[in-house]
């Protein structure tokens, strides 16, 4: 049998065709394997976790390849085309991603409240890893602003794209363009976290997590 991590690579591409599901990572092992048969709902409980935790550990790892990509980035790259590549990293599974997001803010029971955590985690990340492409290398309080002016401008274009992927592009460009106003805006972390919180929450109520 492949190692989890093996089989969590393999149902990467399947969550353009099966969403980030139970049956995508039971038919990662079909594409690795001498296996004519999907892992069973049991071994997928054994291996990735029970209920929705397996789909849990599946939006994990595909957001975790969203990061790899930006460490190895284009030559010499502009922290607009490493944005730009990031929001084109969401496209083939675009569909799903909202109830995906939905799902990896909602408390495993199902009770409230939501938990905004890794909708911060996730973007900060981004932010994060990006500065380190392009060399930006602040440091103390230019640190936490350039990094969260980008976590937000970031997390409001991928907002927009789930609503509107035509124009993402170029909402995100704007934002770009205004980037020294939102390191205003975002000067004061509660500020910050409630505009990435408030947005994520406001996905997993339209999708029913509370």
């Amino acid at each position: 049998m492949p190692s989890t991590q093996t089989l969590l690579r393999a149902a990467l591409p399947l969550i353009q065709t099966h969403g980030f599901t139970r049956d995508a990572l039971a038919r990662s092992v079909l594409s690795l394997t001498q296996h004519k048969e999907p892992l069973s709902d049991q071994a997928v409980s054994f291996l990735f976790g029970h209920g929705d935790d397996a789909r849990r550990t599946l939006i994990k790892a595909w957001l975790d390849e969203g990061i790899t990509r930006i460490r190895d980035p284009l030559p010499n790259p502009t922290l607009a085309q490493i944005l730009h590549e990031r929001l084109k990293y969401n496209e083939p599974v675009l569909s799903f991603l909202p109830e995906a997001f939905a799902l990896l803010i909602s408390p495993s029971n199902r009770i409230p409240p939501l938990d905004p955590l890794p909708a911060l985690q996730h973007v900060a990340q981004i932010a994060n890893e990006a500065c380190w492409a392009v060399n930006d290398r602040s440091l103390y309080l230019s640190w936490y602003t350039n990094r969260a002016s980008i976590a937000a401008i970031y997390s409001a274009a991928e907002l927009h794209q789930l609503a509107s992927p035509q124009t993402a592009h170029g909402f995100l460009d704007s934002l770009l363009e205004s980037e020294k106003e939102v390191k205003r805006a975002v000067e004061e972390v509660s500020v910050y976290a409630e505009y990435i919180g408030k947005s994520w929450m406001g996905i997993g109520k339209s999708w029913g997590v509370v």
